[in-house]
Formats: C-alpha cells, sequence, structure tokens
C-alpha cells in the first residue's frame, strides 16, 4: 500500500511537460549567428536578443515573425549595453539606469513581436546580467521592476533560487526557473564559467540525456561527479553552440521518448 508521503514522491518524480527554450536573434547586420530558423521548428520559446548584445532591428522583426509562425513563445533576452562584449562582461550600473536600459529592451522588441501579431511573454536576462541578478540583489531588482512597470502579467525567467526570481514573486508576477543541458554545473549549482575547461557541453547524446534527468530527476551531474538538485519549469539549449540544432534535436527526441510533453511554460 502507497502512503501519503510515498504517493507525494512518486508525484514529485513526475514530470508533465516541460518548456524548451534558446537564445536566438543573436545575428548582426551581415554577421550570422547559429540557425534561428532550425531551432524554432524543435523549441517552445524563443530568447531573443534585444540589440544591446546582439541582434538588430531587421533580425528582431524577422525572428518575431518566425516565432509566431511556430506559435513559439517570445521572450525579451535582456542585456547590458555591451554589444562589443556581447553582453558577457559585468557592468557595475546604475540600477536606475539598468532598470530604464531593460524598459528600453523590452519596448523595442515588443513592437516587432506586436506587428508579428502577438507580444512578448516573459524576460531572460543574458550573459553577464544573468549571472548578475545571483550576485547583485540590486540589479535583480532593477529587471524585474522593468518588467513589472511594462507589463506585471509578465514571466521572468532565470536560475533557481536567484534574486531575480525572489524579487519577481514579491512583485507579484510569475518567476520560471530554468535548468542548461548544454551547459556543466558546479557542485553548488552554479553554471561553471565559460572560460573554464568543460564549461560547454557540445555531444548531443550527453545533453540529451541531461535534459532528460534535469526533467524526470530534477537533477544534473556536476563537474566533479556530484548530483545536484535542480527543480526547473524550463531547460536552456544555447543557440550559438557548435552543433545547437543536432543537440536540440536530440533533447527533443529524447524528451518525447521519456514521455516527457514539451510546451511553453505559459500554456
Amino acid at each position: 500500500m502507497c502512503r501519503p508521503q510515498d504517493r507525494r514522491a512518486v508525484y514529485d518524480r513526475r514530470v508533465a511537460a516541460i518548456d524548451l527554450n534558446s537564445d536566438l536573434g543573436e545575428s548582426f547586420g551581415t554577421w550570422t549567428l547559429g540557425d534561428d530558423v532550425a531551432m524554432l521548428d524543435l523549441v517552445t520559446s524563443a530568447n531573443i536578443a534585444c540589440g544591446f548584445h546582439a541582434g538588430d532591428p531587421s533580425t528582431l522583426r524577422r525572428i518575431c515573425q518566425e516565432a509566431a509562425d511556430r506559435n513559439v513563445m517570445i521572450g525579451a533576452h535582456v542585456s547590458y549595453p555591451d554589444l562589443a562584449g556581447f553582453g558577457r562582461r559585468f557592468i557595475d550600473i546604475d540600477p536606475a539606469e539598468l532598470r530604464d536600459a531593460v524598459l528600453y529592451q523590452l519596448g523595442a522588441l515588443d513592437g516587432f513581436a506586436q506587428v508579428a501579431g502577438v507580444g512578448v511573454a516573459y524576460v531572460k536576462p543574458h550573459g553577464a546580467l544573468y549571472h548578475a541578478c545571483s550576485s547583485h540583489p540590486a540589479q535583480a531588482r532593477a529587471v524585474v521592476e522593468a518588467a513589472h512597470e511594462y507589463d506585471p502579467s509578465m514571466a521572468v525567467l532565470g536560475a533557481p533560487g536567484s534574486s531575480l526570481l525572489t524579487f519577481t514573486d514579491e512583485m507579484g508576477m510569475e518567476p520560471v526557473a530554468e535548468a542548461f543541458a548544454d551547459r556543466a554545473y558546479l557542485p553548488d549549482g552554479r553554471l561553471v564559467p565559460r572560460s573554464e575547461p568543460g564549461a560547454v557541453i557540445t555531444d548531443p547524446a550527453a545533453v540529451a540525456d541531461r535534459a532528460v534527468t534535469i526533467a524526470t530527476e530534477h537533477m544534473v551531474t556536476a563537474i566533479d561527479g556530484s548530483r545536484v538538485a535542480v527543480r526547473a519549469r524550463s531547460i536552456c539549449i544555447h543557440g550559438d553552440s557548435p552543433g545547437a540544432v543536432a543537440m536540440a534535436r536530440a533533447v527533443r527526441a529524447g524528451l518525447e521518448v521519456a514521455s516527457v510533453g514539451l510546451h511553453s511554460f505559459s500554456l
């Protein structure tokens, strides 16, 4: 006979569905990065660059339309104003200035989303700002304040346990925790810095196995072999990684074989 606590444990291991997101729209001018159209055929949510770390107006317009045509949810991939550094350099920016920079990016992307007949459903910080939203509470609050001012019904995508998601919840918005199938983890649950060996995982089979483990067991294997708990509603595959499309295909196939449904977290 299954006791109530046993039934809860069984339920906790089950995942009806999970979101699959990717960072897209990062081409700029004549420089092309990734295969956005192919990725949009595989993911359920698109984190679209807003021009501050990558992306230009025509790219934003095109990717918003491609996403809308496929019923892929659109999110604003907001960044520090750091086009030269691809948004991967920390900036000790005044929180009020950061709030306005995020609001500016939201408005820009939403304009193209509206033209495509949809809208921006969520915000996800990019690069150095993503990590700062765990270690610099003032910057995390600034990101959430900008999203709340723009549209309080908007969701915020970020690292589990981060200040970003804490402030999101406090402001009455929807916090969405995510995990990375193609990035290595430290034993404390943080991502291995990109400057260190093994930080990015590129083998499709390995990435797919990690995605299935995240979705079904709420765990990820850290770089030292230890197991780290990670409860996520969305899994990210970076669109600029080598072989990103092959990895996304493998992840999607692996999740389907594991009977994990795939749809955006807004449904």
